[in-house]
């Protein structure tokens, strides 16, 4: 039984296709085209503003993501808070630390000497400890914002620090990979190695419950446990290169994120920002995050919306992936929740109701995993990336690099959100139909359009609203470009979410002529045949359903054979609008003024003439295309070539002895000669008695005049009566011969 959703889908697009085509202007293409976004990889190609794009690739509301605080700063590398409410984030390229107080508050905390705050931590003392990099020194800061320093290894840098359970402060460094264990101010470096891991970074570091540090490294990959006494264990060897962050979850399980030599650009340079996939602003070499997790008191198609089938993708095939984040389970098993291939995630953190939390370079977007890999992008922010989460309890913070900033991500969701769908090129100037929606609640959408590729003031207006999930008419003017855009808002009172599943768009573009790109002439005598194909199924073509959504249509060459006086003809013809392309052949001989049509309604872009059909000459041959299978009758346009001169010899060469054979001993020497009227003579064989034949040249050494003559000069063997024959050939294959007998 049919629904009543999809009897409306149905009306729906037989409206759009009716209204398109009246309203469209004599040139136009075969068909409308229906541009339709419903998959979750089309949705994410789009700009969302206050809304999520779930794993099925419908929009909703997205939670509330607030700013809290501006730094004015272009990064934010590290974070921490501590138990008063406070957030603190560290900065670079000035080296400053901002403390963000539970109100929203925000100021200059404390300003270092050193270029970046790569890590921050609140030790058990609440005081905030500060690693920086490049100089490679951990400064206390009390709550006062004074700052002394604490330790100074000999390293370059300061990736990580966490707090032991002893109340230490555990520092992971680079370049030379080692791990720190400082008890107190002014301790030697020394005195404080906790192991030297055999890596070039420490690149993150936590504690677990059971008092174990927990270190990711570079450039191996490798996530190790590590216990208070310096012994280190493997829990976790990565594929990719960079442990980047790791994030313990409340049941002992660990987020792991990594990146690869794409991603992670190298350590020489950490201070340097590397471009992303994502465009310039997107950093990918020095962003280091410390996640703190407290317990707070308490996503050209077919015609008739066919879309074509993308090659899927296993989110554990990481051949390809630039990032990757992996859940390491707390009985040693391993899972990878999410990867891509494109985007470059610089921070993980777990969601207090379970999963992860993904922050990434793509346009600043946050991705919500399940723990059974079900990603849902949940907000995309107004800066390039987010560089760095705090969870505290309920409460989740984001900051964010270019610029560094900070925000609160609430479970509420907004009042309103949008969302502007990727730009769709019609490739011509184009007709819009209809528009129409799968949805419910309170959704409207606009459309825009303009014929510049990306969006700018030459662009037109966005239209009034659409309300109709059935269909409205397009609004827009006609243009080679369009977007649309949804806005969704909150339900008032117990109205339902909104939501939107897929939205469909109606076009028609100009209809362009077909053009012919060349004529190519075989040489005489071959002949094109066409090759056997398997047959495409009746049932598909009465449909009228496009048949490449059944698969493509194997194109085998024509075949090659010999026919005497066979003149054979190749085109190449091109349909910008795609077309399917019909052919009529015409031909007339130099001397004519108009064409006579050879044949018509050809689909092969070949044609082989029998050359016996036309008299002696010089002709010319049309081809021309038309797109009239795909268009309305009297909507069809045409291109056309036109061939160079061709010769058409159908007369053999005329072949004669010339003069007396004259006999010397066992040798033969006698005359013949080729004349050809209508070209020239190409070449000639001899054969004696019967013999195999042999070409032979004429007088001048050359075959390249209308008359040529042959002097022979034979052996013969035995005595009695032998026969010489010689055979000649012109341009066009057409053969003349004569013989003579010879007595001795």
């Amino acid at each position: 039984m049919v629904n009543n959703t999809t009897r409306s889908r149905v009306a729906s697009l037989v409206l759009s296709l009716v209204l398109v085509a009246l309203s469209a202007p004599t040139a136009r293409a075969g068909g409308p085209v229906v541009w339709e976004t419903d998959t979750r990889e089309e949705m994410l190609k789009g700009e969302a503003r206050g809304v999520s794009v779930t794993d099925a690739g419908a929009l909703m509301l997205a939670p509330r993501f607030t700013q809290v605080f501006d730094t004015e700063q272009a990064y934010v590398w590290s974070s921490a808070s501590d138990s008063q409410g406070n957030v603190y984030l560290g900065t670079g390229h000035d080296g400053r630390i901002f403390r963000v107080g539970s109100d929203g508050k925000g100021a200059l905390f404390h300003d270092t000497a050193e270029l970046d705050v790569s890590a921050l931590v609140v030790g058990k003392d609440g005081a905030l400890y500060a690693g920086t990099s490049p100089e490679g020194k951990v400064y206390r800061i009390t709550a006062d914002g004074k700052a002394a320093e604490y330790f100074d290894p000999p390293d370059k840098y300061i990736w990580s620090l966490a707090v032991m359970s002893d109340g230490a402060l555990a520092v992971g460094t680079g370049d030379q990979g080692k791990i720190y264990r400082a008890r107190a101010a002014g301790a030697k470096p020394q005195d404080s190695l906790l192991i030297d891991i055999n890596e070039t970074h420490v690149i993150s570091l936590a504690s677990d419950a059971q008092g174990n540090l927990v270190a990711g490294t570079d450039p191996g990959g490798l996530v190790l446990r590590v216990s208070p006494q310096g012994k280190a264990f493997a829990l976790f060897d990565s594929p990719l290169r960079e442990i980047h962050s790791i994030a313990p979850a409340a049941d002992g399980s660990l987020y792991v994120l990594a990146l690869s030599d794409a991603a992670s650009g190298g350590r020489s340079q950490p201070s340097t920002p590397s471009a992303s996939s994502s465009g310039a602003g997107s950093q990918g070499t020095t962003v280091t995050s410390s996640v703190v997790v407290e317990e707070a008191g308490g996503g050209q198609t077919a015609q008739f919306g066919a879309q074509p089938q993308a090659t899927a993708r296993s989110r554990s095939d990481l051949s390809t992936a630039r990032s990757a984040v992996f859940h390491l389970l707390s009985d040693g098993g391993s899972d990878v929740l999410w990867s891509s291939p494109t985007a470059t995630a610089f921070s993980v953190a777990p969601r207090p109701a379970g999963g992860a939390l993904i922050g990434t370079n793509d346009k600043g977007r946050v991705y919500m995993v399940t723990d059974d890999g079900r990603d849902t992008l949940l907000v995309q922010s107004s800066e390039d990336q987010i560089s760095s989460f705090v969870v505290r309890g309920a409460e989740v913070f984001a900051a964010s690099s270019n610029q560094g900033k900070l925000f609160r991500l609430d479970n509420a969701p907004a009042g309103e959100g949008t969302y502007e769908s990727p730009v769709r090129d019609a490739k011509f100037n184009a007709a819009w139909g209809r528009i129409w929606w799968r949805g419910r609640g309170a959704v409207e959408l606009q459309t825009r359009s303009g014929n510049t590729e990306r969006p700018d003031t030459t662009w037109s207006d966005w239209s009034a609203p659409y309300r109709a999930p059935a269909g409205e008419a397009i609004t827009s003017p006609r243009a080679r470009f369009i977007q649309w855009r949804a806005v969704l808002r909150a339900p008032s009172g117990a109205g339902e979410a909104a939501r939107v599943e897929d939205v469909s768009v109606a076009y028609l573009p100009r209809n362009v002529a077909p053009e012919v790109l060349s004529i190519t002439t075989l040489p005489v005598g071959v002949a094109l045949l066409p090759a056997i194909v398997m047959q495409t199924d009746p049932n598909v073509e009465a449909s009228g359903i496009d048949p490449s959504i059944f698969g493509p249509t194997p194109q085998v060459p024509a075949r090659r054979a010999y026919q005497r006086g066979a003149l054979s003809l190749q085109w190449q013809a091109e349909d910008r609008n795609g077309d399917s392309l019909e052919y009529a052949i015409y031909y007339r001989s130099l001397g004519e003024g108009s064409f006579r049509l050879l044949k018509d309604h050809l689909r092969d872009n070949f044609f082989t003439v029998d050359g016996a059909a036309l008299g002696d000459g010089r002709y010319v041959f049309r081809v021309v295309a038309t797109d009239a299978p795909d268009n309305a009758v009297g909507a069809a346009l045409s291109g056309e070539r036109t061939s160079e001169p061709v010769e058409v010899d159908n007369t053999p060469p005329v072949v004669r002895a010339a003069g007396e054979a004259r006999i010397a001993g066992e040798r033969v020497t006698l005359s013949f000669v080729a004349e050809d009227a209508g070209g020239m003579v190409k070449r000639a064989d001899v054969s004696v008695d019967g013999g195999a034949w042999r070409a032979v040249f004429p007088d001048d050494g050359i075959a390249d005049s209308p008359r040529e003559t042959f002097t022979l000069d034979l052996p013969l063997a035995g005595a009695g009566e032998h026969t010489v024959a010689l055979r000649g050939f012109d341009a066009s294959g057409n053969m003349g011969n004569a013989r003579v007998v010879v007595r001795k």
